[in-house]
């Protein structure tokens, strides 16, 4: 995948990824981007490790891997924001 192709795959998958949980989600369309692509680098992975198919072209199987990891990113996200808050 080219570069400009990872930028519009982590966008739609952050984006995805912020609608699907509830309560707010940090950052604007820069942060969105990049947590679709840390996204997509995580369900590629697990995807591989579970016998999937990998991350590897833009498409729907590629959309739901990447949505997927970025939905785990943005739960460990808000699970350490929730022990900073809560530690005070």
């Amino acid at each position: 995948m080219s570069f400009f192709t990872w930028i519009i795959l982590g966008l739609v998958a952050g984006a995805l990824a912020k609608f699907l949980l509830p309560g707010k989600q940090p950052g604007g369309l820069f942060v969105t981007i990049l947590i679709g692509i840390a996204g997509a680098l995580i369900g590629g992975y697990l995807g591989q490790m579970l016998g999937w198919s990998k991350v590897q072209s833009f498409d729907l199987w590629s959309i739901l891997l990447s949505t997927g990891g970025a939905i785990i990113l943005l739960l460990v996200y808000g699970a350490i924001q929730k022990n900073k808050t809560s530690g005070k």
